[in-house]
């Protein structure tokens, strides 16, 4: 395809720079963390192919040391390829050969560019050994997705349903007025109601650990259209083993090499458990700040602790900014979705044989991953830690609340009920004291039928 200019300081080859002068669109590299996945996946299949006699451990050793570096992230910079390329990731599986090829030759003694000098490291020969860009990048795509669940979001999710669980058993003897349809409904308890937030926060950990489990079988040894053609039958078997080694995680090769290439449907079904959880902290979130809403003309039954003014204009005025910043994460997740899905549908991105969105799937189910877990820890940290109860407030509204009438209808019947609750709306006054003006029942048993806490359990 003719010559190409190549940087003097790159550690790159032509194939990358002709990359880079092709998609100049995004401006948006291939994220950081795929780089590093192919630091581990490059280094994993260069000790497969030493154990199986197909590349000499000088050669192995070298490859596999540049690897090491790549995935430590020590050469982000030298991966200048755009999301928006080739569709199979080719340009960023040869981003990667070339500068683990021309490290491991710095280390062998040979110069940059020495891929053609006897005893040299090749970056298709010896760093692509057994191995196509059709297999390696959705193989990448595997351990990174995987090493984010497992090392971010779920360990932020995990704390997440702790700090609400602790709210909750902290808050289990107070009372407040429950809300349905947005319209007050019947008491329940501060501890139940975050026991609520706290189990849906810990559904949210068995949705990323169902996504990690999606993400542990990978491609490799597929090779062009996953009939695993020049590549030995037991190289993929021991490039996971020596993934598994390396990052603690149990990856096993495809069941099936042409579905697994062809189509992304677990990547589909595993962003589908990261909308979910996005689903699911916005509903925490919304939930904490209209309970906080006020001070002093809304609900306002929890205080949401201060970290920053609220405007610019109305002085002391402080808005639920964490809670604001959670349901735009998840906002952007549920757009990341629609991108995922569109990328595997048939006729888009899977065609035959592969895939061919590839570039940009990972880089939305990264940025969700990554948006979660962020925003999780901070909700953690900045809001729940802090978070208080109104006890007063809650009080208050429970006793001006007409669906405390509720608990009468089993007494005076479910007619005689509504009339008290439309009645006391008229006359501006509680049910307690309608009941009381119109000696409904004796004090004693009014008190017992209208106790709040005693409404937030099963009872006839």
């Amino acid at each position: 395809m003719g010559e190409m200019q190549v940087p003097a300081e790159a550690l790159y080859g032509a194939s990358t720079a002709r990359a880079v002068d092709n998609f100049p669109i995004s401006f948006e590299p291939v994220p950081a963390a795929m780089i590093h996945a192919f630091g581990h996946l490059k280094a994993a299949c260069a000790e497969a192919n030493r154990q199986l006699g197909k590349l000499d451990a000088k050669r192995a050793d070298a490859i596999i040391a540049a690897s090491d570096e790549v995935a430590e992230g020590k050469y982000d910079q030298q991966f200048p390829v755009d999301i928006y390329q080739t569709g199979s990731g080719t340009s960023t599986n040869m981003n990667a050969n070339e500068v683990i090829a021309n490290l491991a030759n710095e280390k062998l003694g040979f110069g940059v560019g020495a891929k053609g000098t006897e005893g040299a490291v090749h970056p298709n020969d010896h760093v692509n050994m057994g191995q196509s860009s059709n297999d390696t990048f959705p193989t990448a795509m595997h351990i990174a997705a995987a090493s984010a669940i497992k090392k971010n979001l779920i360990p932020n999710l995990e704390r997440l349903q702790l700090a609400l669980a602790e709210k909750a058993s902290k808050w289990d003897t107070i009372v407040k007025i429950g809300r349905t349809h947005l319209m007050d409904a019947t008491p329940i308890r501060v501890g139940q109601v975050f026991g609520g937030y706290a189990a849906q926060a810990e559904y949210a950990v068995v949705r990323a650990k169902q996504a990690l489990n999606l993400r542990t079988n990978l491609e490799i040894g597929g090779t062009a259209v996953g009939t695993g053609i020049n590549t030995h039958p037991e190289f993929a078997a021991k490039v996971c083993a020596a993934l598994g080694k390396r990052l603690g995680i149990d990856f096993e090769e495809a069941a099936n090499h042409p579905e697994a290439q062809a189509a992304k449907d677990a990547f589909v079904s595993a962003h589908g458990e990261l909308k979910t959880i996005a689903v699911s902290l916005t509903k925490i979130a919304n939930d904490i700040r209209l309970l906080g809403s006020g001070p002093r003309c809304s609900i306002f039954e929890l205080s949401l602790p201060a970290t920053q003014p609220g405007s610019s204009i109305m002085p002391g005025k402080v808005n639920p900014v964490i809670c604001e910043a959670v349901i735009q994460v998840a906002c952007r997740v549920i757009g990341n979705d629609a991108t995922v899905t569109t990328a595997g549908l048939g006729g888009v991105g899977s065609l035959f044989e592969l895939n061919v969105a590839m570039p940009v799937m990972i880089d939305a189910f990264l940025e969700s991953t990554k948006l979660l877990a962020n925003s999780a820890g901070v909700f953690v940290d900045k809001l729940v830690k802090d978070l208080e109860v109104n006890e007063e407030r809650c009080r208050e509204l429970i006793d001006q609340s007409l669906m405390m009438v509720t608990s009468l209808a089993p007494v005076v019947g479910y007619e005689q009920a509504a009339t008290l609750a439309k009645d006391a709306f008229k006359l501006n006054t509680t049910i307690r004291q309608l009941c009381l003006d119109r000696k409904i029942l004796p004090a004693a048993e009014l008190d017992k039928a209208l106790d709040p806490d005693s409404m937030t359990r099963p009872s006839v």
